[in-house]
């Protein structure tokens, strides 16, 4: 059951609750396209806190809770007492007197964890510094509905310590996928975690590499992954980032590696011209709209599951 419980990383939960998750969301989008939504939510108000802009992850998440019957509540950081100096603990304590539940986007993950803890909700992570699950859960829908269950080779070419890479290297590790990174040397992740994503390789037959040549790592895969090389928070160090990464785009000569049937995946937003080309992007490969679509039905199942 995960009912109650926290959703901040996708490492934290077995192989046969994600898999539960990614079921849970294909029977979303059933719903969702047969007009036969049932009403998870019913009666519960879902606060929904944003630290950082969001397009996709706002618009899907309130638009899930909407449909599934429940009463979003959301929350721009400069709302809340929390910008005048009220403590993330007190505003935890206050929320779990009134609402069902929490989805935050955060600066900083320890936030989240604050929150559980004062709180005593489920909180769902809409994105932190570390991880990003439901973009991870909906990264793997995408892949799926797009190759059945074939265990087809992905890639990611960029930062290496991206938060989006993280939750699709969780995801991929639990599920058998096998994972390449392409980065510059000076943009690996942090070692613990990367020992924790080698023990769940390890444990399901998969394999995660991190490698300099972007042609070398994209060679013969049938996923090939970006996202934005520059985060919120980051601007300072832009000119100097974009130097590190300007290798990295994913171009058509790139693609040219892959295999015939392979697809383009992108979070969004997207800079053109920069982590990835117009002609990719835009072109017959790309897979970004499908991937953005998903992200609804991938909130839907989670605040059901967690929730409900």
């Amino acid at each position: 059951m995960l009912k109650g419980k926290n959703f901040l990383c996708l490492l934290d939960f077995e192989r046969k609750d994600i898999d539960l998750m990614l079921d849970t969301s294909f029977m979303m989008k059933r719903w969702v396209y047969s007009n036969s939504i049932q009403k998870t939510l019913e009666g519960k108000t879902i606060a929904l806190i944003f630290e950082k802009p969001s397009t996709r992850t706002r618009i899907s998440s309130e638009v899930a809770v909407h449909k599934l019957g429940g009463f979003p509540i959301v929350l721009d950081k400069n709302a809340l007492q929390i910008s005048r100096g009220e403590t993330v603990e007190d505003t935890g304590a206050v929320m779990g007197r009134m609402v069902n539940g929490i989805g935050a986007r955060v600066l900083r993950h320890e936030t989240l964890e604050r929150l559980a803890s004062s709180s005593n909700l489920p909180i769902i992570n809409l994105l932190s510094n570390f991880s990003h699950p439901l973009q991870g859960l909906t990264d793997m829908m995408t892949i799926k509905e797009k190759f059945g269950e074939r265990k087809v080779k992905i890639s990611f070419v960029g930062d290496g310590r991206d938060n989006v890479l993280m939750s699709l290297a969780s995801i991929s590790c639990s599920l058998g996928y096998d994972l390449n990174v392409a980065s510059p040397s000076s943009m690996k992740p942090d070692q613990s975690m990367v020992r924790r994503l080698e023990e769940r390789c390890d444990e399901f037959g998969a394999s995660l590499e991190f490698m300099e040549d972007p042609y070398e790592a994209v060679r013969g895969t049938s996923v090939v992954y970006t996202d934005v090389w520059i985060s919120m928070g980051e601007e300072n160090i832009a000119e100097s980032k974009k130097k590190q990464l300007s290798k990295y785009r994913v171009t058509s000569d790139l693609m040219k590696y892959t295999t015939e049937d392979s697809i383009f995946m992108h979070c969004l937003p997207a800079v053109r011209g920069e982590e990835v080309d117009h002609d990719v992007i835009d072109g017959k490969k790309s897979a970004v709209w499908d991937q953005a679509e998903n992200r609804l039905y991938t909130a839907m199942a989670v605040f059901t599951l967690f929730i409900s």
